[in-house]
C-alpha cells in the first residue's frame, strides 16, 4: 500500500471518530469519493490497525441505521421548500 494512501486511511479514520461523519460528508472533507472512503474504512483499515478498524465500524454501523432518518428529514425540506 503506497504511503499517501495509508495516511489517508488513517486521517479519514481519525476524522470519522471525532466527528461521526458520514462516508458522504467524509468524502467532500477529504476530496475523494464515496466508494474511496467506503474501501479505506472497510479493506484498508483492517489491514493497517484492526483495533481502530473496528472502532470505525461501530461508527459506520450507527450512519447506516440512521440513514434512513436522515434520507425522511431530506425529503420534507425538499417539498417544505426548505434548503
Amino acid at each position: 500500500m503506497q504511503e499517501y494512501i495509508r495516511r489517508r486511511v488513517l486521517e479519514v479514520s481519525a476524522f470519522l471518530l471525532n466527528t461521526s461523519a458520514t462516508v458522504r460528508q467524509a468524502a467532500r472533507v477529504f476530496g475523494v469519493s464515496k466508494s474511496t472512503i467506503h474501501k479505506d474504512m472497510t479493506e484498508r483499515l483492517p489491514r493497517i490497525n484492526q483495533q481502530l478498524a473496528r472502532k470505525v465500524r461501530i461508527v459506520l454501523d450507527h450512519n447506516k441505521a440512521e440513514r434512513h432518518l436522515r434520507g425522511g428529514e431530506a425529503t420534507r425540506r425538499k417539498y417544505r421548500g426548505e434548503n
